[in-house]
């Protein structure tokens, strides 16, 4: 599983020009599901971007997280994350979930999330959607699930 984790001011994503999911301040997920992820995957990076301290503490130093703050989420389903650009020119997405799989992974990690207290919002699975953010920091991070999170 991989995700692409931003802290943001705002958010939305939006589907055929109707908002389908806003946040304030909080983090902003693109979230790509693998072939070979499971729910201990999505449990595991749902705990881990939910505790990640990456909001500033009164120093001015990252030490708090998105549960300390009282932020909110947005998790957007991407299976281009999981796209191979290695050879050629067209990216392979034989690692990316089939769609089932993918959306229940999807789900589960969303359900996580909601189970810390955590107000979140999402996109459409498998709908055309576009996102918009403003970074805060900018801070973004790339996380993955298999021994490299």
């Amino acid at each position: 599983m991989r995700a692409v984790v931003q802290r943001v001011t705002q958010s939305a994503v939006t589907v055929g020009g109707e908002t389908v999911g806003a946040i304030e301040a909080g983090l902003m997920v693109l979230l790509g599901v693998a072939v070979d992820d499971t729910a201990r995957e999505a449990d595991y990076l749902a705990d881990k971007v939910a505790h990640l301290r990456i909001f500033e503490d009164d120093q001015g130093k990252m030490n708090r997280s998105l549960i300390d703050t009282g932020g909110a989420m947005l998790v957007v389903s991407q299976f281009t994350l999981l796209g191979d650009c290695r050879k050629g020119r067209r990216p392979s997405f034989v690692g990316a979930a089939p769609p089932p799989q993918a959306e229940a992974l999807y789900e589960r990690f969303v359900a996580h999330v909601r189970e810390l207290g955590i107000p979140v919002a999402t996109g459409r699975f498998r709908a055309m959607m576009q996102v918009s953010l403003v970074n805060d920091g900018p801070v973004t991070l790339i996380l993955e699930t298999g021994g490299t999170a």
